[in-house]
């Protein structure tokens, strides 16, 4: 049976406080001793009007009394100050602890799971998680914990004297609470939830426009991006309107719950008072206990509020905490031993989840430790695939693949990544310095060898032209650099990385016909004795691999050399490269 998004909200904040165990359970003693002392000042504050109305008229009873409450009141809030130190050391402990984990969580999802995600929409979850658990710390010792004791704690007190009076307490808090409850979850949440659904969404859009404004730049579309954020802006104003309205609403009632309740309590006392039962003092006393209950009670619907959208907003990260990534390591699972770099595909089956079949059926293939295959064939053939499950962002239909007679599904993740090298069409770099990021697969390379990674990547021209050189920040996503350049530095941090199999995917696409020259000439050094895979378009990129595989609806359709491959009549390698040899001739051609 599963758990409630309550139950499963407090279970998951609970693991993260109890990193602290010692400090939690300070804490909560604290809490305790601060509302023991809480209720104790209206008693006191009864024994002095007692004293006052004495005959005799001694002031030894008042200045003991006296003594008791400012006693009570330096024990409440020294009490306060030493919980709220603690309290602060729990919960950052907690926050930090809960980003690290959910960071690592996202960061393990699957290529399908990121590509579906908005990059900004996620960031949010997190960072509206971490300050949840914050919030949630605050409102249940601060606020509805202590307002329970009290409640306990004053019912608890009046029973002992007074039954008739410790009724009307329980009864007045609990309808108040069911009230509150009910109108929080029933008539709040929904709108607080719309709100957050909302809220994401701006957050989405914001950093989607953000992230693509050169192509908001290049089609002058800033006036239209204004007006589809503002109207996003303007649904987020009526969501969060419509559920401030709501809050209102209910507060209004609650009021008027507790209003009756006070007035309840006190015309019990009085009446008490008129039959005998109760001293002036024990009137005091009662008055100063329903201002302790309204103190905690009025803004016990905020409370539950602010619990609820805890609840609201912390459900991501608790989703995110039980989710099982698509693909992960399976226990105990041993690191990848790269020898010589053999790959093999035996019978593998693959098909995409929301695809109709599957894309490969019963494929076969080996590449030998060393060789430099190119695998070409129209968008959408399998060569990107093929490279994806060898990589294992996605998990095989049936068969196995296996590196050096080992299968990779039952390798760790992270040694079989860390065994293939990628250059891509499109690299992605880090807004940090182009020094980190030529390291980026070798951490602890030293200064030299990233110099001579870019000097073998022909990197080093432009790097050496810029005023900080190496400690250039490149912009997010590697904006302030040309594509040429981004690529120069990806292939810079192949060579760094030193992998025993190396994919290039037209790893020389961004490049004017010099650089690619010069490129060329480092790629021919990069690849020598590793096994390379070399996802092509342009088939002069590939001529002069050991191996061209032709791919065709997920099927291997051709595999042999270039010229092998030229001589095939009606061959799909030689249709294609005929036609680009074509378009070529016409591209050279005067206008």
């Amino acid at each position: 049976m599963s758990l409630s998004p309550h139950l499963r909200t407090l279970r998951f904040a609970i693991r993260y406080w109890s990193a602290t165990p010692r400090l939690l359970a300070v804490t909560i003693v604290l809490r305790l001793a601060c509302n023991v002392f809480d209720i104790a000042i209206p008693t006191a504050s009864g024994w002095l009007a007692d004293s006052l109305v004495a005959p005799e008229r001694a002031i030894d009873a008042p200045l003991r009394a006296i003594g008791f409450i400012i006693g009570f009141v330096v024990a409440l809030h020294a009490c306060r100050v030493a919980m709220t130190f603690a309290l602060i050391r729990v919960t950052s402990v907690a926050m930090a602890r809960l980003a690290e984990e959910a960071f690592a969580k996202v960061q393990r999802f699957s290529a399908a799971w990121h590509a579906d995600a908005f990059a900004g929409a996620t960031v949010r979850k997190v960072s509206r998680g971490m300050w949840a658990l914050d919030l949630l710390g605050d409102t249940l010792i601060f606020s509805i914990v202590p307002t329970a004791l009290a409640v306990l704690g004053t019912a608890a007190a009046l029973a002992l004297r007074w039954p008739p009076l410790a009724l009307v307490v329980l009864v007045g808090v609990g309808i108040y609470v069911v009230v509150n409850v009910a109108l929080s979850v029933l008539w709040v949440q929904p709108a607080g939830r719309l709100s957050q659904a909302q809220d994401s969404l701006v957050a989405a859009q914001l950093a989607d426009a953000i992230s693509g404004n050169q192509a908001v730049k290049d089609f002058a579309a800033e006036a239209r991006e204004d007006a589809a954020f503002a109207a996003q802006l303007d649904a987020l104003r009526r969501a969060l309107a419509k559920t401030w309205d709501r809050d209102t609403q209910a507060n209004a009632l609650q009021t008027a719950i507790m209003v009756a309740m006070q007035a309840a309590l006190l015309t019990g006392g009085v009446w008490l008072w008129t039959k005998g039962d109760v001293s002036p003092g024990d009137v005091v006393s009662l008055i100063g206990l329903q201002g302790l209950l309204n103190a905690y009670l009025r803004d016990f619907g905020q409370h539950v509020r602010n619990f609820q959208r805890c609840v609201t907003d912390m459900e991501d990260v608790v989703a995110f905490s039980e989710a099982t990534p698509d693909v992960a390591s399976v226990p105990g699972a041993p690191p990848l031993r790269v020898q010589v770099g053999e790959i093999r595909f035996d019978h593998v089956r693959f098909a995409y989840p929301a695809a109709a079949g599957p894309l490969f059926e019963d494929l076969n293939l080996v590449v030998r430790p060393g060789e430099r295959v190119g695998l070409v064939g129209a968008s959408g053939a399998g060569k990107s695939t093929f490279v994806k499950l060898l990589k294992r962002q996605f998990d095989l239909s049936g068969g196995h693949i296996l590196v050096d007679g080992q299968d990779i599904s039952r390798v760790t993740l992270e040694s079989l990544r860390r065994g293939i090298g990628v250059v891509a069409q499109e690299p992605i770099l880090f807004h940090r310095s182009l020094a980190e990021n030529i390291a980026y697969g070798r951490p602890g390379a030293s200064a030299a060898q990233i110099a001579q990674a870019a000097r073998l990547a022909h990197a080093d021209g432009f790097i050496d032209r810029l005023p900080l050189r190496y400690e250039t920040l490149v912009g997010e996503r590697g904006v302030k650099l040309s594509g040429g350049e981004r690529q120069r530095v990806a292939i810079a941090r192949a060579i760094l990385a030193e992998t025993p199999i190396l994919v290039l995917d037209e790893a020389t696409s961004s490049l004017d016909s010099i650089a690619e020259m010069h490129i060329r000439d480092a790629l021919e050094t990069l690849t020598r004795g590793r096994t390379t895979l070399v996802i092509a378009h342009r088939l002069s990129t590939v001529r002069r691999l050991d191996r061209i595989l032709v791919f065709d609806h997920g099927r291997i359709v051709e595999d042999g050399t270039h010229d092998a491959l030229l001589r095939r009549e009606d061959g799909v390698y030689r249709r294609l490269f005929e036609t680009q040899t074509l378009e070529a001739l016409e591209i050279d051609e005067p206008i």
